[in-house]
């Protein structure tokens, strides 16, 4: 293989202009550092952490078939960056033939390493070894950290030596400020080491790790399985912590959500104070901190989402017209026959969509909306409150998740639903869409989302492929996508940093481990995400409730009956009493209830709500008022002709009547 690309390097070398189009392999989305010609000697000498740098060339067959390997080594390793670094070099590009000879590149793909503070005469050191899995590659860069000496350690990385039953023992019972994980492995083991790099960036907790040779160390702790992780607590207690699985990712996993445990921000300008998690309510301002289950879905994040996007995000449109007012309506539409709970709110967007689908205007003003949003009409049960009320996507500090936590919670929880009443789209025009909420959610990104980088990365992915996925597996892996590329950014929350997700402790079974690398089990991960976004999971608590409507003045025409009537004495006159009573109510929805239709209504389809004026609910419908104005018309017709017919009679006697004088 590699012969063949040497061959293949001589031949396009003396060919001028094929190797501009060679595309790149590596793109700077991906989560390691694109070197060149004037960054690779500048980068890899005295730096204050070690490099391990590919070499390669875009038109090489093997180097296109490794890529996809080393890009996820170099999101396997991510948190290992300030001690050393996953970089490549495109040989095949005109600006890095030099470098490349320069460093006696010779074959691609080539492997070498530098050492933290190498001078910058230091070429590297070639890996020649055949076994080039992540597994492999990942425990050769440990081998690379500890074959530092001490004076030239890499700055920012932490001891990997195990430490002794001397040593660890005198620390038990002593208080601190950080939690202090010990972990217990076999001597060929490299879990110990490659846990303490995946907690490299996080503060709040040490990671050390002990042999299982060391049995005063056993004795004292009673570790008789390896690996094993026992933690000390900075109040002095220590214990044997339980792991679903033994393995490295749930060990990482466990450790960073410990209290107070956080991801350090990567940039200087932001210099929020972690570890504080007893001044996390002040921190949030006027916002009050609110208790939650990590593991339940809030309607009240749900609720907020959708009063940000028709109330804030909507607003910088004053006019909705063409392909814009397109896209609202569908995602109208889409809320409309798929939002799982919320009475009020179901009801609000049911009208919006019938009154958007009603308008035979091409052009409408955000105001009208608004209105109906507010509900000016004072429609019977239409509600969404005018409050941020952020539950599962509250946030340490003002500015960071909130709404886009919500608004990707929002579009799970309609992907469960679509997943679950497939049929609830028939007759919108949607049904026949691949994917429909996938599609609704694209177009509503790419027209009215705010974030516009956010919007182009969302477009890319969708381009890329959307059509014929599950959608739930799909949305669940773009999300995942975009917590890697931000985990450990200024708009990640340290108090909630980006992760793989679901972590361990909310689906164990849907974390696995194949050849030392974690992979997911997408079985697993589609049960759980049925019921972590279903009906079933939703809670109701911190959601804003409707206003009581005020009760209708007594009628006069009911005070003239009889006293029975209005205590409901009989079985007749207790039927004629519910339509009104339950006129005011708004139960939750029962199984068969029809969706759109108002209770004691037979609910016929296009006829969204009843029509109030001057606060009093007629019950009357689309239909119903159409009706009306065609009678109106008639009428106003007919009373002309009366009108002329009497008049021209009256004329006519007066003419009579003045001829019989004379």
């Amino acid at each position: 293989m590699f012969g063949f690309c040497f061959g293949a390097a001589v031949v396009l070398w003396l060919v001028p202009g094929y190797l501009g189009a060679a595309a790149p392999l590596y793109t700077e989305d991906d989560p390691l550092v694109i070197l060149s010609s004037s960054t690779v000697t500048s980068s890899v000498s005295n730096s204050s952490s070690a490099w391990l740098v590919q070499f390669y060339s875009s038109w090489c067959g093997h180097c296109i078939q490794y890529s996809t390997t080393w890009k996820t080594l170099a999101q396997d390793v991510k948190d290992w960056q300030q001690a050393i670094s996953v970089a490549v070099v495109d040989c095949a590009q005109e600006e890095n033939f030099d470098v490349c000879k320069e460093y006696n590149v010779k074959f691609y793909p080539t492997f070498k390493y530098f050492r933290a503070h190498s001078p910058p005469t230091d070429r590297g050191t070639t890996y020649t070894g055949a076994d080039r899995r992540v597994q492999s590659v990942r425990q050769l860069m440990v081998n690379i950290l500890q074959n530092h000496t001490r004076l030239d350690w890499p700055d920012h990385c932490p001891p990997l030596d195990p430490h002794s039953s001397e040593e660890l023992l005198p620390l038990l019972g002593q208080r601190s400020n950080h939690f202090t994980a010990v972990i217990i492995e076999e001597p060929d083991s490299y879990v110990g080491r490659e846990v303490i790099l995946d907690l490299l960036q996080y503060s709040g907790v040490q990671v050390k790790r002990a042999l299982s040779s060391d049995r005063p160390l056993l004795d004292a702790l009673k570790i008789t399985t390896f690996p094993s992780i026992y933690l000390l607590h900075p109040n002095g207690t220590h214990t044997h912590l339980h792991v679903q699985k033994q393995l490295r990712f749930f060990f990482s996993s466990m450790l960073r959500t410990l209290p107070g445990v956080q991801r350090r921000l990567t940039s200087d300008s932001d210099s929020y104070s972690v570890g504080q998690m007893g001044a996390l309510p002040q921190k949030q301002g006027a916002e009050p901190w609110r208790d939650f289950n990590r593991s339940k879905v809030y309607m009240a994040d749900l609720e907020s989402a959708l009063h940000y996007l028709l109330r804030v995000e909507l607003a910088t449109h004053n006019t909705l017209e063409g392909e814009e007012l397109k896209v609202f309506k569908d995602f109208v539409t889409l809320v409309a026959k798929l939002y799982p709970g919320g009475v009020s709110v179901v009801k609000l967007m049911e009208t919006l969509s019938d009154w958007l689908l009603s308008l035979p205007l091409q052009r409408i003003p955000y105001q009208a909306v608004l209105d109906l949003v507010d509900n000016k009409m004072r429609i019977s049960g239409v509600f969404l409150g005018a409050e941020l009320r952020w539950v599962g996507c509250q946030s340490s500090r003002p500015g960071l998740r909130g709404y886009p936590c919500a608004l990707w919670t929002l579009f799970h929880v309609l992907t469960v639903q679509h997943d679950a009443t497939p049929a609830a789209l028939e007759n919108t025009g949607l049904e026949a869409e691949a994917a429909p909420v996938l599609q609704v959610m694209r177009r509503y990104i790419r027209t009215f989302f705010g974030c516009e980088q956010c919007g182009r990365h969302f477009e890319q992915a969708a381009a890329a492929g959307m059509d014929r996925v599950q959608q739930m597996l799909w949305l669940w892996n773009q999300h995942n996508m975009v917590n890697y590329r931000l985990a450990g950014s200024l708009s990640d929350d340290p108090l909630f940093p980006k992760a793989p997700w679901p972590s361990p402790s909310l689906c164990a079974s849907c974390h696995e481990e194949k050849n030392g690398v974690h992979v997911w089990n997408q079985d697993n991960v589609l049960s759980f995400l049925r019921h972590h976004y279903g009906v079933s999971n939703l809670s109701p608590k911190y959601s804003l409730t409707p206003p009581q409507v005020p009760a209708p003045p007594p009628n006069p025409v009911h005070t003239s009956r009889p006293q029975a009537e209005h205590r409901g004495g009989g079985v007749g006159g207790r039927e004629r009493m519910e339509p009104e009573e339950k006129a005011e109510e708004w139960p939750e929805p029962r199984p068969g209830h029809q969706r759109g239709a108002l209770p004691g209504h037979s609910g016929r389809g296009g006829a969204g709500g009843g029509v109030w004026i001057l606060g009093l609910g007629l019950g009357f419908n689309s239909v119903d008022m159409s009706l009306c104005v065609v009678l109106y018309v008639f009428s106003c017709l007919f009373l002309m002709l009366l009108f002329f017919f009497f008049k021209v009679r009256s004329r006519r006697r007066k003419l009579r009547h003045s001829h019989l004088h004379v």
